[in-house]
C-alpha cells in the first residue's frame, strides 16, 4: 500500500494562481502521454507516486489525452481509488473539453450540450465528484462564448467543478472570457497556453501581459518543445525517438538550424549547472510571470530531473541575454 514522502512539500516551492486562494507547484505533472492504454499500469503508478513524493499536488488531464480517447482519466481513477484516495484533498485535478471525443455533432467543441456531458464523463471515468479545475481546451469559433463560459460556470455552482480554466485561448477571447465569467459569479482561475523557447506566441500575442491584469495564474505545456529542448537530439535523431514517429514531433521539425541554436542554449545551461532541459523549464518560470509549468514523464528519474529547477529559477541578465541572443 502506497504511503507518501513525510518530507514532501519541503521539496517543492509553490506560487499563488492569479488573485486566487490557491498555491500551484511550481512544476505539474501532464497526463498527455505516457498514461494510456498503450502503457503499463505499474510503470504509471511508479510516476504519480515519485511526483506526489516530489511535491508535485497538481494533476493535469483532459478528456481525449489516451492514445483511447478516455483511458488516462480511465487509468488515473484506478490508481487514485488504489492508493491515493486518502490524498485527494491534496490534490489539484484537472481535466478539459474541446477535442473530439464522440461521434455526432455533439462530441467536441464548446457547446453547453458537448461540455456537460464530456464532464460528467470525465468524473465517472476518475471516480470523482468533482474536478478541481475544468478547461476549456480549445476556443470554438461557431458558438457563442456566452454559451461556452455560461456552461463553465454552471458546473461550478453544480459543484462538478471548484474553478474555471482556458487552454490556448487567445490575448483578445481570455479578456472577453474573463469578463463573461465574473459576471457569472466564477471568476477565470488559470489558463493553459504552449509556451516554450522556440514557441513564444504567448509574448507577442500579449496574453501573459492580460493574465496579469485580469489576476489569472499561467500553466504552461509542451515546455521542452516535445523533447528538441533537451539533449537527446544533441547527435542527431535517435531510433525510437518522438521525432520518428512523425506525430505531433515530425523529423522536419529538427532542423540544422534549430540543432545549432540547441546546442549553443546547451552551452549556457552548462554554464548554469543545469541540463538543457532543466534550464528550459526554468526559462519559462522566469520573473514569475508563469505559475506553473507542466512537464511529462515516462519513468520515475525524470520527475527527479525536472525539480530540480525550482532551486534555480533565477537568471542573470547576462543569461537572460545569451539566451535572446541565441534565440534572436
Amino acid at each position: 500500500m502506497y504511503r507518501a514522502d513525510e518530507n514532501r512539500y519541503e521539496k517543492m516551492k509553490y506560487l499563488r494562481c492569479g488573485r486566487s486562494g490557491v498555491l500551484l507547484p511550481r512544476v505539474a505533472l501532464g497526463l498527455w502521454h505516457n498514461f494510456g492504454s498503450v502503457d503499463p499500469l505499474e510503470n504509471q503508478k511508479k510516476i504519480l507516486f515519485k511526483a506526489f513524493d516530489s511535491g508535485i499536488t497538481h494533476f493535469d488531464l483532459a478528456n481525449n489525452y489516451g492514445p483511447v480517447p478516455g483511458s488516462a482519466e480511465e487509468n488515473f481513477g484506478r490508481i487514485l481509488k488504489s492508493d491515493l484516495q486518502s490524498y485527494r484533498d491534496e490534490m489539484i485535478i484537472s481535466t478539459k473539453a474541446g477535442y473530439t471525443m464522440w461521434d455526432g455533432p455533439y462530441g467536441d467543441w464548446g457547446s453547453r450540450k458537448y461540455l456537460v456531458s464530456s464532464l460528467d464523463q470525465s468524473l465517472k471515468r476518475m471516480g470523482l465528484e468533482y474536478v478541481d479545475i475544468f478547461y476549456h481546451h480549445r476556443p470554438d469559433p461557431n458558438t457563442p462564448l456566452e454559451e461556452t463560459m455560461g456552461a463553465l460556470s454552471d458546473m461550478v455552482k453544480q459543484g462538478k467543478a471548484l474553478y474555471v480554466g482556458l487552454s490556448n485561448y487567445r490575448s483578445e477571447d481570455t479578456r472577453k472570457a474573463a469578463e463573461i465569467l465574473r459576471k457569472n459569479g466564477t471568476p477565470c482561475l488559470i489558463h493553459q497556453p504552449r509556451y516554450n523557447m522556440f514557441d513564444r506566441w504567448v509574448e507577442e500575442d500579449g496574453l501573459l501581459d492580460t493574465l496579469k491584469e485580469e489576476g489569472i495564474g499561467c500553466i504552461t505545456f509542451s515546455p521542452l518543445a516535445q523533447g528538441v529542448l533537451t539533449d537527446r537530439y544533441l547527435n542527431g535523431i535517435p531510433a525510437g525517438s518522438r521525432a520518428t514517429k512523425n506525430v505531433f514531433l515530425k523529423e522536419s521539425d529538427i532542423t540544422e538550424m534549430k540543432m545549432e541554436k540547441v546546442k549553443k542554449l546547451n552551452e549556457v545551461a552548462i554554464g548554469r549547472g543545469q541540463t538543457l532541459a532543466e534550464m528550459a523549464l526554468s526559462w519559462v518560470l522566469r520573473k514569475d510571470r508563469v505559475t506553473t509549468v507542466l512537464i511529462g514523464a515516462s519513468k520515475e528519474s525524470q520527475i527527479e530531473d525536472n525539480i530540480k529547477i525550482v532551486e534555480k529559477l533565477d537568471f542573470s541578465e547576462d543569461e537572460l541575454d545569451a539566451i535572446e541572443t541565441i534565440l534572436g
